[in-house]
């Protein structure tokens, strides 16, 4: 699904005058079509299925050692994402940590990150976020457990209301053996230790 560029710009023409700005005066001009685009880059992802990103996994029983399997995790830190609350239409942005306990399958760190991407790319609210990257990743692989935290700071909360320019969000989803928070411990740990962990220094996950 492609966004409609020509009515968005006639749709920010409006929203310009009924602020009671000139959408014609030289500054504005051109907000328009920069909102077009904008726009098209910030949703791209609605409307695509992140799931496709994981078709193309690799069978570890293939594999040169077919009789290794991952004894732990599969642990991706710090992918930065950025969306779009869908309450304001305000940014939020941060970090993802993804991890996976391997089945019989493995899949390409960078098609985590485009599932991370695809889900961010539309409107959303960070709790409903990390539960559908971590649906994604269940469903799409042969997982034991499935591990997200996300950490982000919200426009909604630092440029309105209580505008707290430091305060970020965390938020958790667990799938299979991780919904058992002692089972998750050493994962959280490793996540916590991380040189970029959080949205903002000294912030970082709690299990």
């Amino acid at each position: 699904m492609s966004v409609d560029k020509p009515r968005v710009e006639r749709l920010t023409r409006e929203l310009l005058e009924a602020i009671g700005e000139d959408p014609d005066r030289p500054g504005l001009k051109q907000t328009p079509g920069r909102m077009a685009e904008l726009y098209e880059e910030f949703f791209a992802g609605v409307g695509e299925d992140p799931a496709a990103h994981l078709e193309r996994t690799i069978s570890i029983s293939r594999g040169p050692a077919p009789d290794t399997l991952p004894s732990g995790a599969v642990l991706l830190r710090d992918i930065r994402f950025r969306s779009v609350c869908e309450h304001h239409l305000l940014p939020f942005a941060g970090v993802a940590h993804l991890a996976y306990l391997p089945g019989e399958q493995v899949v390409g760190l960078g098609a985590l990150v485009k599932v991370v991407e695809t889900l961010a790319t539309r409107p959303q609210v960070q709790e409903r976020l990390g539960e559908q990257i971590a649906d994604a990743i269940a469903d799409g692989l042969d997982t034991r457990g499935v591990l997200v935290v996300l950490d982000a700071v919200h426009g909604c909360v630092t440029m309105r209301g209580g505008r707290q320019p430091l305060a970020s969000t965390v938020t958790i989803a667990a799938r299979g053996e991780y919904t058992d928070p002692v089972a998750r411990a050493e994962l959280i740990a490793l996540i916590g230790s991380s040189s970029n962990a959080g949205a903002q220094p000294g912030t970082g996950a709690q299990a």
